[in-house]
């Protein structure tokens, strides 16, 4: 298996979907199609049939990523980071394998390693292919979904001809030749589908995003992300999210929240809470991009949260740093969000990421914190498979428009989560999930293959057993 993600034609992607869905009732092997209810959130403008779906990272770098998790219940997708860095230069840089996600997960992964017109492309493919699903198979309104897009991580690197003419293409994709592409399929097999019409594929939007997040290096200047938030939502008139980073808590406050939840074995110093954005500066800083964009007649929040970095101890991947996700993130996420919801007295949106699950996304939404993405999750057992139970959880969230966080609500939810088992390191250790051996190729095909030989072999003694008690009754007889 290669390490390299390499992306399909449309036309392989819809032969795909449409056989599959056909001739098994499966898409990429998920069982269960989510149907989106006929009620819907607002955000951005736009219609929102659940506020969750995959956070920027690999379940949302190819459009046959994104198609599943679609399938399965997601409608907000942050789609997975670009910057001027990209291609074989970026992947140099990564050692592999950069996920593990035994229990709590960890990455040593940055932004997208497919060049920056190939993630467009994947994203204007996956765009054709969600308006197709939504219609063809009665899954939700063709207008139901968004695309969030995630750009870093400096603004010399975010204004580049390369990033910049992505940033502009996700705006109005129209002119782009994935586009027209996709369209022109659809369009020359519309007398192949059942519910699709010529009108429906006409009327598919070009202007595939209207938002963005700001993903940001570790030690990056506050003045440099105001400047870049500056800058998207003035030049680039695009409705804004800013990824947090839990060091804003502080180191001692990190420190003892983890050891009390049995995590004090994670590894991490003082050095990211002190070169990272600190707190004293976020608050103005937020408050005067909330103001900005009120002016430009915009929304703007923070992304809570970015990754948090820890020292790799174990070996656990090949990397000198790793990046820590999953239930163990769950505590800090929270109480950040509790911190700034008392701040800005709920009025701060908030866009969620860190631990989120089937198990907690009811209380997380509930709030007025939404959309949420994630991706421990789904690199659980179960996969995409995963969001629908998650979308499952939130039908009794209603479909209310945002008008603030309850910070009372959140504040309740924070106080609780050091009590909670589900977030807590076992004492005992989990049972190791691995075999101890390397998997031949065909594995699977030889198993399959040993199966039937037995199979073959116990017919065949039952046959010679049965032939050998025929005889010795006809003896006796």
């Amino acid at each position: 298996m290669s390490d390299r993600m390499t992306g399909m034609s449309f036309d392989q992607l819809m032969n795909w979907v449409t056989e599959e869905l056909e001739n098994h009732g499966t898409l990429f092997g998920l069982h269960r199609a989510y149907k989106a209810p006929e009620e819907a959130l607002t955000i951005f403008g736009r219609d929102l049939e659940t506020p969750i779906g995959p956070a920027a990272g690999p379940n949302s770098q190819l459009a046959q990523n994104i198609a599943a998790s679609y399938y399965a219940g997601s409608r907000f997708f942050e789609l997975k980071t670009v910057q001027i860095m990209d291609g074989d230069e970026l992947a140099a840089c990564v050692n592999k394998p950069c996920i593990k996600a035994d229990d709590e997960a960890y990455n040593c992964e940055w932004s997208t390693e497919l060049y920056v017109p190939q993630a467009q492309d994947e994203y204007i493919k996956a765009w054709f292919l969600l308006s197709f699903m939504a219609k063809e198979y009665g899954l939700g309104s063709m207008d139901g979904f968004q695309f969030n897009i995630s750009v870093g991580y400096d603004l010399e690197g975010i204004k580049s001809e390369k990033v910049n003419t992505f940033i502009e293409s996700m705006k109005n994709a129209a002119d782009t030749e994935t586009f027209k592409v996709c369209k022109k399929y659809l369009l020359d097999h519309v007398s192949e589908f059942k519910h699709v019409t010529a009108e429906d594929i006409e009327a598919i939007r070009p202007d595939i995003c209207n938002s963005v997040t700001l993903s940001t290096l570790h030690g990056c200047p506050p003045q440099e992300i105001e400047r870049i938030a500056t800058y998207l939502l003035t030049e680039k008139k695009l409705n804004t999210f800013i990824k947090c980073n839990p060091t804003l808590l502080g180191y001692e406050f990190a420190r003892e929240t983890l050891d009390k939840m049995g995590y004090d074995y994670i590894a991490f110093g003082r050095f990211h809470f002190e070169d990272d954005l600190q707190y004293v500066d976020a608050v103005p800083m937020l408050q005067r991009l909330i103001k900005l964009s009120g002016e430009m007649g915009l929304e703007f929040g923070v992304k809570i949260t970015n990754t948090f970095p820890v020292d790799v101890k174990a070996g656990e991947l090949p990397s000198e740093e790793m990046y820590m996700s999953g239930k163990s993130l769950y505590p800090l996420s929270i109480s950040l969000a509790a911190k700034l919801s008392r701040e800005f007295d709920g009025k701060l949106r908030i866009s969620y990421s860190g631990g989120a699950d089937a198990f907690n996304i009811d209380r997380i939404v509930g709030c007025g914190i939404w959309p949420v993405t994630v991706a421990t999750t789904i690199l659980k057992p179960g996969g995409y498979q995963r969001m629908s139970q998650i979308a499952d959880e939130l039908m009794e969230c209603g479909s209310e428009r945002f008008s603030g966080v309850n910070v009372a609500a959140l504040a309740a939810i924070d106080d609780g989560v050091e009590a909670k088992a589900m977030y807590k390191k076992p004492v005992k250790p989990l049972p190791e999930r691995h075999v101890d051996k390397k998997l031949p190729l065909f594995d699977c095909f030889n198993r399959a293959v040993t199966a039937a030989r037995s199979s073959r072999i116990f017919r065949l003694t039952y046959r010679l057993w049965l032939t050998a008690m025929r005889r010795k009754h006809s003896r006796s007889s």
